[in-house]
This record gives structure tokens, sequence and C-alpha cells, in this order.
């Protein structure tokens, strides 16, 4: 919100707590998208907050979805 990365400072204080040896947890607040929760989980964020819209989002992806729907209606067609 002030204009700063914010998963490039969360990258970065993983990074400073990691060199020290600092026996803490990293909480990333306020992530807004669901590509920011896998970002978070890929530098090193221990937890983190969020819209339920965005943790969602987690659970579906075009590709799956279509993937599921073909096995779905083949699986039918088979048993037909």
């Amino acid at each position: 919100d002030i204009g700063q990365d914010g998963m490039n400072l969360i990258g970065e204080i993983a990074e400073i707590y990691s060199n020290y040896d600092f026996g803490t947890e990293i909480l990333a607040a306020s992530v807004r998208h669901t590509m920011h929760i896998i970002e978070c989980a890929e530098i090193g964020a221990d937890i983190m907050t969020g819209p339920l819209s965005a943790i969602k989002g987690l659970l579906k992806h075009p590709l799956t979805d279509n993937g599921l729907a073909q096995f779905l209606a083949d699986h039918a067609k088979a048993q037909g």
C-alpha cells in the first residue's frame, strides 16, 4: 500500500532471518491474490492472512477444471 513490493520485502525478511538463524515465523498479512499466496509460500512466509476469495482461488485452475470435466465425460461414456 505504500509503493513497496511486498513480496520482495517478505523475501528479504526471510533471507535475513535465515542468515542469522533467528527462530521466528514470518507473517504475510493482507495478501490479496491467489498467486501472491503461492509466492509467499515459495519465498518463506510461514503464515498468511488474506480474503477467503484468494484462498478459494487455490482450489480452482482452468486446466484442472477442464481436465476433470473431460474425465467425467469419458467415464460416463464408458459406463453407458
